[in-house]
């Protein structure tokens, strides 16, 4: 055996642990750099909603995100972000859902009266010549029946307020439609115009006459003078028929009034 030498040193192999994370050549960089990407554009999509909806909705929710412990009675939030509206609206809001429906339901029973006007004058060819004198729609206000003369066929005796019996027989059948509900009835009287020569105009005093008159004709026929809400004479300060002295000017306007209006919508701009 060969003695060792004293000058021959042991090979050390040092193996030296490379981290993924240093340098450029590592990843972390990119999480970070994504992370912040989705923060801008959580941020610009936020400002884009806000830029869209009103003051009011912008103060709700400005309200929900304050540390403060107080709540606006003024402005909140609803079911939804940006489809809330004030709490103190809550009972109005549920307030206006009734009346919406009550308004529809007011409706039906309003068309349920002009159907039973129209059906009279189906029934046979006399009563079907004195409904020529009547048109019925229904408007904001209600129910109007319009009672007006025709040419040579008239309802009042010429330039008084005696009804011939055309009107007369009218007037009882509209009364026992009316008679079927509750809401209240206004009367309105139209003249037609008269020539500047006649030393006085009687066009009031002829539209006022006949006003009174129907409303003590109805009131005869049974309809309670509780539910008379007007009763008024226009002259001729409302045609019907663009020439002034037509005698389709002359007419009776009697309308079943609504007792509710349709609420207008909350929360738009």
């Amino acid at each position: 055996m060969m003695p060792k030498a004293d000058n021959v040193r042991p090979i050390i192999i040092k193996r030296k642990k490379v981290s993924g994370g240093d340098g450029h050549h590592g990843g972390a960089w990119k999480v970070a750099y994504a992370d912040f990407v989705t923060a801008m554009m959580a941020f610009f999509l936020m400002l884009w909603l806000l830029g869209s909806v009103n003051e009011e909705k912008r103060q709700g929710i400005a309200d929900y995100f304050s540390d403060t412990q107080t709540v606006r009675s003024d402005s909140a939030g609803g079911r939804d972000l940006f489809g809330g509206v004030s709490l103190s609206l809550e009972d109005s809001i549920t307030d206006d859902i009734a009346t919406k429906e009550e308004y529809q339901s007011e409706t039906l029973t309003l068309e349920t009266v002009m159907d039973t006007i129209r059906s009279l004058a189906m029934q046979d060819e006399t009563l079907a010549s004195a409904f020529e004198h009547l048109i019925i729609r229904m408007t904001e206000d209600g129910l109007v029946v319009e009672l007006f003369d025709l040419e040579h066929r008239s309802l009042f005796e010429d330039g008084t307020d005696t009804p011939k019996p055309v009107l007369e027989f009218l007037i009882e059948a509209i009364t026992s439609a009316f008679q079927t509900v509750l809401n209240p009835v206004a009367i309105d009287a139209h003249s037609r115009s008269f020539p500047s020569v006649f030393l006085e105009n009687p066009v009031w005093p002829t539209s006022l006459d006949r006003a009174r008159k129907v409303h003590q004709m109805m009131d005869l026929s049974g309809l309670s003078t509780s539910r008379f809400q007007r009763v008024t004479g226009h002259a001729d300060r409302e045609l019907a028929d663009p020439v002034p002295t037509a005698m389709r000017n002359n007419r009776i306007e009697l309308t079943l009034l609504r007792k509710f209006t349709m609420p207008e919508p909350l929360g738009g701009n």
